[in-house]
């Protein structure tokens, strides 16, 4: 059995409510996967379960990686791990520089500090492979920042700290077609140079006419409702999802 990520009948509450109602998936080594639904599924507290954010408890269930037990395990562990989760809304922070961030979470996920000379290099070397400009880099990080500028330094986050596990909520909110072109353009180019895997959180299937899933899961009421391949996605782009009431429990999880 190759490396994978897996969930095993996950129930997570936050808030006091509960949310995924045993959720179990297996993502494999280098395959690509789309999560979709309505909103309020539970797509995105999968994603934050996953990554282990405090405000997303697990009742029951476990999260295992390459077959070890990661389901207590804090964040940042899970990030050296090689897990990497980019926010649907990446955060303002007021008066951290861009450099600054990535060159922190670069140490801390490595485990070892850079100068920032040769950081400066191996920042420079990651932009040339994605093919974006340097100008983000002397910003301060979001701040004042376009939704497409603050998706263009969740994948340059991504290139530097070279996951094995690439989770994006809702990487396609709120950009317009050329900044997703790009976007989608740099997500796929990783994922093939690192036989990276791909988990893709999303409501509208528009990422997916970029980079191609291997596997669509479809969660509705915190509960994996029906699971395919990419014929799936384009369902839901014609259809909606009205039709996941009709089918009850069809689609196994």
């Amino acid at each position: 059995m190759g490396h994978m990520l897996e969930v095993q009948g996950l129930k997570v509450s936050t808030n006091g409510r509960l949310i995924l109602r045993g959720v179990s998936v297996a993502f494999e080594n280098g395959k690509k996967y789309a999560i979709m639904g309505p909103n309020g599924s539970g797509k995105t507290t999968l994603a934050y379960s996953i990554m282990g954010h405090p405000d997303y408890k697990v009742i029951e269930g476990r999260i295992l990686l390459d077959g070890e037990d990661i389901t207590l395990l804090p964040p940042h562990e899970r990030a050296r791990r090689g897990i990497f989760l980019g926010f649907q809304t990446p955060v303002e922070i007021q008066g951290l520089p861009v450099m600054s961030m990535l060159k922190t979470a670069y140490s801390a996920v490595k485990g070892q500090s850079v100068t920032t000379y040769v950081f400066n290099k191996i920042l420079r070397s990651k932009l040339d492979e994605i093919g974006f400009g340097q100008e983000l880099l002397s910003r301060n990080v979001n701040e004042g920042l376009s939704g497409g500028e603050r998706k263009k330094l969740e994948v340059i986050q991504m290139y530097v700290l070279e996951p094995k596990y690439v989770i994006l909520d809702e990487i396609d909110s709120g950009l317009d077609v050329d900044s997703l072109e790009g976007v989608s353009r740099a997500v796929e180019r990783y994922q093939r140079a690192h036989g990276a895997t791909l988990i893709m959180i999303t409501h509208y299937a528009m990422i997916l006419r970029y980079i191609s899933p291997d596997y669509v899961l479809i969660l509705s009421g915190g509960e994996i409702a029906a699971s395919g391949g990419p014929e799936l996605a384009e369902r839901v782009d014609r259809e909606g999802y009205g039709w996941l009431q009709n089918e009850g429990s069809k689609g196994g999880s």
